[in-house]
């Protein structure tokens, strides 16, 4: 059984306590995206996708890590028996199963890197996966924005190396593709996406 969005928050809630930061407002963004997006879509359910949105970054509360971060969650979701949700925390950071387009240091030892790696490739993305990596990519703590902005933000903070390209263009197309699940612009289904889309980056 996934954890009921009052179960999901009161875990985000205790790994705020833990590490406090604006990751908090960016996961209850992806949360509430998520959330909509699932509501207009027959075969998702909105209470799983805002409990997956709301959780992926959660092993953030073990402090400030990269690729470490997913690790952390994954196994923090695993020891509660959330399988679903640990496969969030290690699935939402990667559009394309390659380990190598991640955007961050590898602060990990070689066998949790080659754990990973093996997880991504074996691993079968559901729209479940599919919807926290394009949410991840549209919102901001302070809500939800055009791709661009959020992929701008990223670049800005973490650089741009040879693979961003081709990431930008799988995040992209996981918009078209729920674009064509909910039968409108995703956009219009997320409240305050222009005014958070024109907010300074700098």
């Amino acid at each position: 059984m996934i954890l009921t969005p009052k179960e999901a928050e009161k875990e985000l809630k205790i790994a705020e306590e833990m590490n406090p930061g604006a990751w908090i407002g960016h996961s209850e963004s992806v949360g509430k995206n998520a959330g909509l997006i699932a509501e207009r879509i027959e075969h998702m359910d909105r209470d799983v996708a805002y409990a997956m949105g709301l959780l992926h970054d959660i092993g953030r509360r073990e402090g400030f890590k990269s690729i470490l971060h997913t690790l952390d969650g994954y196994n923090y979701m695993t020891s509660l028996g959330q399988k679903e949700i640990a496969r969030i925390c290690l699935t939402h950071s990667f559009p394309q199963k390659d380990i190598n387009t991640f955007l961050g240091k590898f602060d990990c030892t070689m066998e949790e890197k080659a754990f990973i790696a093996d997880y991504l490739q074996k691993a079968e993305y559901d729209d479940y996966d599919r919807l926290i990596q394009l949410c991840d990519a549209i919102s901001l703590p302070e809500g939800a924005c055009i791709m661009e902005k959020r992929l701008l933000d990223v670049a800005m903070r973490h650089g741009v190396p040879d693979f961003t390209i081709n990431k930008w263009k799988a995040f992209l197309n996981l918009k078209k593709y729920f674009d064509g699940l909910c039968g409108c612009n995703i956009y219009d289904l997320l409240p305050n996406v222009v005014e958070n889309s024109f907010r300074d980056l700098v």
